[in-house]
């Protein structure tokens, strides 16, 4: 099957739209604990309100300060990115109580699209273990030459259409929202000279990148 390609506008649409859906749910609570605190007289029910706006606001802050990394410019053409700031937002947004982060990476400045595509290749992982577990992320070479995320956790899996999204090939030759990401990864693999191919075990999930 040949590679699907998209339209700049609705790629940048389409990624837009992952955006607002990962920040509206944090947000929409801020709100709402505002409106606590408008209406309410009950202290506990105020302190209720101010924790919520407290956790809402570190959940949208960690949720946009990767999303900047992961889709956003960061620096202009040809930017390098410190690893360590990659390190830094996804244990911001990965890491609690059911979730472990090991990293496995040398702190360096990366050429930023390798950098998109092992926080992208994360979200993936991230995605695989929803009742937690670890995520390993791993690096070999200051290049990036060749990165891998191990997902393990129970039950860990990966949903059907993610390869052929990664590969440029999905289903029915088009691609929505909800199937945006991947597809995204894929495309920054492929501008990278990587290919990315997954790995699935009992309770163990690979997503590898190697240059081409």
């Amino acid at each position: 099957m040949s590679l699907v390609s998209l339209d700049p506008l609705d790629l940048a649409a389409l990624l837009c739209s992952r955006v607002c859906h990962d920040v509206i749910s944090p947000v929409g609570a801020i709100v709402n604990g505002l409106e606590v605190l408008d209406d309410e007289k009950d202290e506990e029910m105020r302190q209720f309100a101010v924790d919520l706006i407290k956790r809402s606001a570190t959940t949208a802050s960690a949720r946009l300060q990767f999303c900047r990394l992961a889709f956003g410019a960061a620096g202009s053409a040809g930017a390098a990115i410190d690893t360590g700031d990659a390190e830094k937002v996804v244990r911001g947004l990965m890491e609690d109580d059911k979730t472990k982060i090991t990293w496995n990476v040398p702190r360096v400045l990366m050429p930023k699209n390798k950098v998109k595509l092992v926080l992208n290749l994360c979200l993936i992982a991230q995605a695989a273990v929803p009742r937690g577990g670890e995520i390993i992320v791993t690096i070999i070479g200051e290049d990036g030459a060749s990165m891998h995320v191990d997902a393990k956790g129970p039950n860990a899996k990966l949903a059907h259409h993610v390869p052929a999204l990664l590969a440029g090939t999905p289903e029915n030759g088009s691609v929505d929202a909800h199937g945006i990401q991947p597809f995204y990864a894929g495309l920054v693999a492929r501008e990278s000279g990587m290919s990315v191919g997954v790995d699935i075990a009992p309770d163990h999930v690979t997503i590898a990148a190697r240059a081409t």
